[in-house]
Order: structure tokens, then C-alpha cells, then sequence
């Protein structure tokens, strides 16, 4: 395989190797990025962490709009909007930094995110010169909260075939909307709405920007939910509701892209968005760990509870790595294109665009790594962790929307490959290639490179190089024998998704432990190669069966015993002793009281 010095192209972590010196690592932040994250974490110590109880009730219907605007005047709501619109301007991976502190201010991290994500990145990325002097100060500053109207009761991950209609008048100056929304993150206090809908029987939707002044928009009452109970999520109906022909946001028929685009920002800002949540809970459990006693002594000297606390923090800590990870290399194609002579705002979308394949991928692991991390966290505390008196119950209800909202994981685990396909048919990225060769290997003469263990992360660079051979087989076999049916084998789509995001994540781990290595020396970083460590060992095992399942569904005969027969080698790993290492991670954990890393 080539090395991957800079990455260009999302994807490509599949067939080339990556240098850690080439990957961002959440110990670079600068002190201007830990600052900007310490006002925002004092901002949740002070205004949520006090009011939780009263935000979760809803019994004060001014309590999260007058917390919203103090965001507001704090600059946490224009992180990324420009300073001639009234925000910071700041960079792509601070914005994740700022997405990852909120997520730990609960329901308030919903009414945060759908804001300043998918109510107000739309009009950044789309909108003309006016729309955006007009609407971005408003919304940078907290004047006005927004929302994002596309869902519909029979348009869920089918976002397309939505019936909400936009009809021009007469006069040709303004659209008459009809039609009704469902799920609409801060409907019950937005001042601005941004609306999708079709006109006259155009094939895709267009987006329009309207404001609640416009008149003819109705709300049922604020849904009773599972959990985020304190943000708002209510019904929205627009009945000839009229909006200005300058408020069409775009081209006509374009919302279907921006939708798309906008939901590819969203997904990787909620990779990152869970981490908050979960270094709490993790914190919150190894704490509880230490003062709860059983049988005479604290029940983190027990093995099984060590055991699980050393596994929350060792998937929190691969969440990290990929998700900043994936936030430079968007970065960094971003001020590669604006350097090249691309507009700026252009250059924002294709770099997200770009890296749609990475975004899936945090957006899946941090909303799976969240679920059980939550869940763990009750399990840690026992009894207790049912209880609405502790802090677990929340987080667990509260965890569970991450896995539905942005699209789902199994839409994402979808599209995620079935883009990488189309990509490789475009030659946009060499995929094919290194496929056939790895088949031609399979039928070869196994060659035997040796290994140089006495080099830190030697063997398990070997691994991640085998790992990805095993998605080249299997994908590569799986896209020559279906064809253009394989995106209706949604069982085998999900499988390769699987082993994708299993590597990625592995890999991710592997070179912050790495690079933190390169830092700080090896002494110092005995926990982070522990998890790094733990990781691969587990993720060699689930892309083993990933990869099992697949072959089983579409090879037969000798085909599938030379598959399998190469499956068994590339998934081939010398036994690590996870039981020690998850001891010294929990032990350290211990001794620092939280999640340290």
C-alpha cells in the first residue's frame, strides 16, 4: 500500500497507509480552542448544570430561551459564522471542540446543535449576499433561533418525497407554502424557519427561508418524548403561509442538495457532539465506583467493574481520535480548495462533501459508543442507576435520539459505502485496483514480510494493513458479483459498513497513541496505548464477523472456502492480554477520579 501523506479524498484510508505526523490529535488544540472551550463549559456549569431539572420539566417556557440567548451573547452560537455576519469565524475542528463540550449540557445540546447546524448553516452556505446580512447577525447573536423543516409524517429517511408544496402567486412575488413538519427542534421558540418543499411537480425539493412574521404557520403542542424532554420538538403546519421570492434559498429544485450537504456537517459535528456526554458519564462512573462499598471494600477493586470502566474510556477515546481526526482532514481540504481559487463558502461544502464517507462514520461510532457507555454507566451504578434521582437515568433516555436523528445509523451505514462505490466507479478514488490485487494475492503464494516487534506499534500497523485487505476482498468481490443490485443487499451494505468503520476507528486510535508517543514519550502514555491496544484486539474480532456474514450471503463453493481461507489469514493477530490492560486503564482512571485522557 502507498502512504498516505495528506489525504485528498475521503475514503482513502481503505487503501492507503496513514502517518500519524499527518492526522490531528485533540492534544494540539491551541490555548486560544481551550479557552474558547473552558467559557463554554462554564457556561454549562453555570447556566445548565443548576437548571437541569427546570430545562427537562418545560414548566418555564422563557427558561431555555433566556438561556439560549445568553449562548448567545457569550459568541457559542456564531462559532463559525463570519465576523462581517456577527460571529467569530473560527475554524472547522473549534467548532467540533465547542459541539463536543455542549454534549454535555443534556437536552440543551439538542436546542444548541439544530440552531447553529442545520438552522443556520444553510443560509451561511446558501445564501445570497442579502439573505445572509439579513438573517446570519440574527442568528450568530441569538436574536433569533432556528429551525430546520424537512421532515414530513410519511418523509422520514425518504426525505425526497416530501408533499409540502410551494405555489407561486399570481403576481409572481411570493410562494404560498402548504404542508405539515414533524420533529422540529426548536419550533416552539424559532423565529426563523428553514423550509423545504416542492414546486408545482418538480422531482426534488427547494429550500426557503420564512420567518414566524410571515403568518399562516400553526404548531401542535411540544411532543412528550423518551428523552432531550427540555428541548423543543413540535409539529409545524403551514397553511398559505407566504413567503418573498427572494426568500427561495438557492436554485429552485437544489434543497434536496443542501439538505444532503447540511446533514453531512451535521453528522460528523454529532460524532463529536456525543463526547461531552460521554466523558461525563464515565467521570460520573468511576467516581461512584470509588465511594460505593460492597463485601467491605469500593466496588472498582473488583475486576468486572474495572472491566467495564476501562471500556467506556477506551471507546471514548478512539470517538475522539476519529472524530478529530476526520474535522482536520475536512479543515484541511477546506483551505486547500480556498487556496487553490475556490470561493470560500464552495470550499466549505466540498470539503464536508469530500469527507461524507468520514462523517458517517463518526456519526454512527459516537451516537453506538454513547448508547453503551450510558448503559454501562447504569450498570455501574446498580440499583441507583435507574433511579431519577442519579444522574444515569437522564444520559440513558437522552442518549438514545443520537442514533435516529442526522439520519439513521442504518441510512448512514448505507450510504457510507454505497458512496465509496459510486466514487470508485468515478475513479475518483482507486478502489478497484487495489481490490484485484489483493484477489490475485489470494490465489498466490503467501508471502511473508517480516515484522520488527521490538518497534512500537509495528505489529499493529501489520493488522490495520490486513484489515483493510479485508475489505478490499470482500467489497471488491461483493460490488463484481451483485453489481448494480447490491444497494438492495442492504444485509451485506451494513456488513461493509461495519468492517469501514471498525478500521477506521482502529486506525484512529492507533496513531493518536502514536503521535501522544511522539509528544510526550512512551512512560506518559501507557494508558492511551492500552486503549489503542484494546481497540484493534476487538475490532479484528467484529470485522471478522462483519466480513464472515457477507461472504456467507453471496459466495458458494470453492469461491467462498478461498474467501474464507483469506479472511483467516488477514484477520490473523497474535492474542492480546485485554484483561491486563483494561486493569491499568480503570486503575489509572481511579486515581485521577474521572475520565483523564
Amino acid at each position: 500500500m502507498a502512504t498516505l501523506t495528506k489525504s485528498t479524498q475521503g475514503g482513502e484510508f481503505l487503501i492507503k497507509d496513514v502517518l500519524s505526523s499527518d492526522i490531528f490529535i485533540p492534544e494540539q488544540f491551541t490555548e486560544e480552542q481551550r479557552m474558547m472551550a473552558q467559557a463554554c463549559q462554564d457556561f454549562i456549569d453555570t447556566e445548565i448544570t443548576p437548571n437541569i431539572e427546570e430545562i427537562d420539566s418545560m414548566k418555564n417556557p422563557d427558561l431555555v430561551p433566556s438561556i439560549f440567548k445568553k449562548a448567545g451573547d457569550l459568541g457559542l452560537l456564531g462559532i463559525t459564522v463570519p465576523e462581517q455576519y456577527g460571529g467569530m469565524g473560527m475554524s472547522f475542528n473549534t467548532s467540533m471542540l465547542i459541539a463536543d463540550i455542549i454534549g454535555a449540557a443534556g437536552s440543551f445540546s439538542t436546542t444548541y446543535g439544530a440552531h447553529t447546524g442545520i438552522g443556520t448553516l444553510p443560509i451561511l452556505y446558501y445564501g445570497d449576499e442579502a439573505q445572509k446580512s439579513k438573517y446570519l447577525p440574527k442568528l450568530a447573536t441569538g436574536e433569533w433561533a432556528a429551525c430546520y423543516c424537512l421532515t414530513e409524517p410519511d418523509a422520514g429517511s425518504d426525505a425526497n418525497s416530501g408533499k409540502t408544496k410551494a405555489t407561486l402567486s399570481a403576481d409572481g412575488k411570493t410562494y404560498m407554502l402548504n404542508g405539515q413538519k414533524m420533529w422540529i427542534s426548536n419550533a416552539g421558540f424559532a423565529d426563523l424557519f428553514i423550509v423545504f418543499a416542492k414546486i408545482e411537480d418538480d422531482k426534488n425539493l427547494t429550500a426557503f427561508i420564512v420567518e414566524k412574521t410571515f403568518g399562516g404557520i400553526t404548531m401542535n403542542e411540544e411532543e412528550k418524548k423518551m428523552g432531550i424532554k427540555g428541548s423543543s420538538t413540535r409539529q409545524v403546519f403551514f397553511n398559505d403561509c407566504p413567503v418573498p421570492v427572494e426568500n427561495m434559498l438557492s436554485e429552485r429544485q437544489n434543497g434536496f442538495k443542501i439538505a444532503v450537504n447540511i446533514l453531512n456537517i451535521g453528522r460528523v459535528k454529532l460524532g463529536a457532539g456525543v463526547l461531552g456526554g460521554v466523558r461525563t458519564v464515565t467521570s460520573l462512573a468511576t467516581q461512584y465506583s470509588t465511594d460505593r462499598k460492597q463485601f467491605g471494600v469500593s466496588i472498582n477493586t473488583f475486576g468486572a467493574v474495572k472491566a467495564k470502566l476501562a471500556e467506556m474510556a477506551t471507546r471514548t477515546f478512539v470517538t475522539e481520535s476519529l472524530c478529530y481526526r476526520a474535522g482536520q482532514d475536512i479543515e484541511d481540504q477546506i483551505n486547500s480548495l480556498i487556496a487553490g481559487g475556490m470561493d470560500e463558502t464552495e470550499a466549505k461544502l466540498k470539503g464536508v462533501e469530500a469527507f461524507a464517507i468520514e462523517c458517517a462514520i463518526a456519526k454512527i461510532h459516537g451516537s453506538e459508543v454513547l448508547d453503551y457507555v450510558v448503559d454501562q454507566g447504569v450498570q455501574v451504578y446498580g440499583g441507583m442507576g435507574y433511579s431519577a434521582d442519579a444522574p444515569m437515568e437522564r444520559a440513558y433516555r437522552d442518549a438514545r435520539i443520537a442514533r435516529i436523528y442526522e439520519g439513521t445509523n442504518e441510512i448512514n451505514r448505507m450510504l457510507m459505502v454505497g458512496m465509496l462505490l459510486k466514487r470508485a466507479m468515478k475513479g475518483e478514488i482507486n478502489l478497484f485496483e487495489p481490490a484485484m490485487a489483493v484477489s490475485a494475492e489470494l490465489t498466490g503464494v503467501p508471502s511473508f514480510e517480516s515484522i520488527d516487534t521490538s518497534e512500537l506499534f509495528a505489529a499493529e500497523k501489520d493488522v490495520l494493513k490486513k484489515l483493510k485487505k479485508v475489505f478490499l476482498m470482500v467489497g471488491g468481490k461483493a460490488a463484481m458479483a451483485l453489481q448494480d443490485k447490491i444497494e438492495d443487499e442492504q444485509e451485506v451494505m451494513m456488513n461493509l459498513a461495519d468492517v469501514m468503520i471498525e478500521i477506521y476507528a482502529a486506525e484512529s486510535g492507533i496513531l493518536r497513541a502514536e503521535k501522544l508517543v511522539g509528544m510526550k514519550g512512551e512512560d506518559a502514555c501507557q494508558s492511551q496505548i492500552a486503549m489503542a491496544q484494546v481497540y484493534l484486539s476487538e475490532a479484528v474480532d467484529k470485522i471478522a464477523m462483519a466480513a464472515k456474514e457477507a461472504i456467507g450471503s453471496f459466495t458458494k463453493g470453492n469461491e467462498q472456502k478461498v474467501m474464507l481461507m483469506g479472511l483467516k489469514r488477514y484477520t490473523k493477530a497474535d492474542l492480546v492480554d485485554t484483561k491486563t490492560l483494561r486493569r491499568h486503564i480503570a486503575d489509572y482512571m481511579i486515581a485521577q477520579g474521572k475520565y483523564p485522557f
